[in-house]
């Protein structure tokens, strides 16, 4: 390192250092951890628009910016309303194989775009060799006509490339295709179990299973009760409240995360969403509470936002309705997925803010906070992105390493490590800082 650089580095820790020597005692991981088994519980449904879990979500996060001073930024409310359709499962949500019952969420899921149906079917099993062409897909609907199409999905050997391309085609008919006259589709996989919230219901119901001791071969009936209900305008809403800055400025930095997740699938099942993104929330609310006792320089908002899973719908409905101005945004910083960081943390739109992003690895490398900061380019993957769309400066960061558990049921706070935490917040309140 050169002496310029050496001295560089200097300057910035002492400035930062500075003005934030008690930054590790004021962040309470015990107070993120309880946001995150609060968020993750199952009173709050999943955070999904399943018996009103949206609306849980976003009250409690309300709440805490009022307890924290907050000034809310929608004519003196903290919520921002919008509408957004979506496909729901309210109800039941059972599913049998040759008589047994299979467990939801961790035998089989629902794809998230099927329509109600109840019932028994016939299953009749093919492989993917028996619909690797056009001639082959069609010989099979035929003979399904109200029977329920159990497709083996996995590879047994060698397919070409060309194969392949027929294959995946035929799947996607099978699951979408409005021109096919058959009942449902099963697919069969060795493949995680994930599931999603979509804005759309299909025409057919398609169940994707992965069960180890199941033979698909043996398979010839299916029993189903799934109740769907398909939500052109449900109406959910964003929570925004901002603590002015003491320098009079009216430039603004924005912290955001996301507080929704997949919600239920059933009465019965929720997917708890710890990691994604209870994490994130517990990040943005440490700051609320950091903040509301060191007053930051500018003025600075905090966004939570719904719809983020189903399409980044919250954020789109802010920058289209903005509660402040765009353009007077110095810097936005959206945390998702921040509860491991074994890895260290990523910094989407590191490529484009370079400047920003080679701060950030100078305040980590003079402090030694988390284990790496690594950079990225652009991907419009969760709520910056809109802001970015608008012009605005922005990141979005995820921490690495830790738990698997991704839009599942096993996504849980008790599992959920917070690995860096801690150190992550104090690197972020360095960074803040210096803008």
């Amino acid at each position: 390192m050169s002496t310029k650089s050496f001295l560089a580095k200097i300057l910035l820790c002492t400035l930062v250092w500075g003005g934030n020597l008690f930054i590790s005692q004021a962040q309470d991981i015990a107070y993120a951890k309880e946001v995150v088994k609060t968020l993750a519980s199952p009173a709050f449904k999943g955070r999904g628009y399943v018996g009103g879990g949206d609306q849980i979500a976003s009250a409690y996060i309300a709440r805490a910016f009022k307890k924290s001073g907050l000034a809310p930024l929608n004519a003196g409310s903290y919520f921002q309303d919008f509408k957004l359709a979506v496909n729901t499962f309210p109800g039941k949500v059972d599913v049998k194989l040759n008589g047994k019952t299979l467990i939801t969420a961790k035998d089989y899921l629902i794809g998230a775009t099927s329509p109600a149906i109840h019932g028994t079917f016939k299953v009749i099993p093919v492989k993917r060799s028996d619909i690797n062409t056009e001639e082959k897909l069609m010989a099979v609907i035929q003979a399904a006509t109200d029977a329920f199409i159990l497709l083996d999905d996995r590879i047994e050997g060698p397919e070409s490339t060309a194969e392949l391309g027929s294959i995946n085609a035929s799947i996607r008919a099978l699951k979408n295709s409005e021109k096919l006259n058959f009942k449902g589709l099963i697919v069969y996989t060795k493949d995680k179990l994930t599931w999603t919230t979509l804005t759309y219901q299909t025409i057919r119901p398609v169940v994707t299973i992965n069960k180890a001791d199941l033979d698909p071969a043996l398979v010839n009936t299916l029993t189903i009760d799934v109740d769907a209900r398909f939500v052109p305008e449900y109406t959910t809403r964003n929570v925004a409240g901002m603590i002015r800055g003491s320098s009079g400025s009216d430039s603004t930095i924005v912290i955001s995360a996301h507080f929704d997740h997949l919600g239920m699938l059933g009465n019965k099942v929720y997917f708890p969403g710890a990691n994604d993104n209870a994490s994130g929330v517990a990040m943005l609310l440490s700051f609320v509470k950091y903040y509301a006792k060191n007053k930051p320089k500018y003025n600075t908002v905090f966004l939570a936002f719904s719809g983020e899973e189903i399409g980044i719908l919250g954020s789109k409905a802010f920058v289209e309705n903005p509660l402040i101005n765009l353009k007077k945004i110095k810097f936005l910083v959206n945390f998702d997925l921040a509860g491991t960081g074994e890895e260290g943390i990523k910094v989407v739109n590191g490529t484009v803010y370079k400047k920003e992003f080679d701060r950030l690895v100078d305040l980590n490398s003079a402090f030694k906070l988390v284990p790496k900061v690594e950079i990225r380019g652009e991907a419009c993957k969760s709520d910056h992105c809109r802001f970015y769309e608008k012009g605005v400066p922005s990141f979005f960061i995820y921490t690495q390493g830790g738990i698997a558990a991704y839009h599942d049921i096993y996504d849980r706070a008790e599992t959920l490590p917070l690995t860096e935490f801690e150190h992550y917040f104090e690197l972020m309140v360095k960074f803040f800082g210096t803008i």
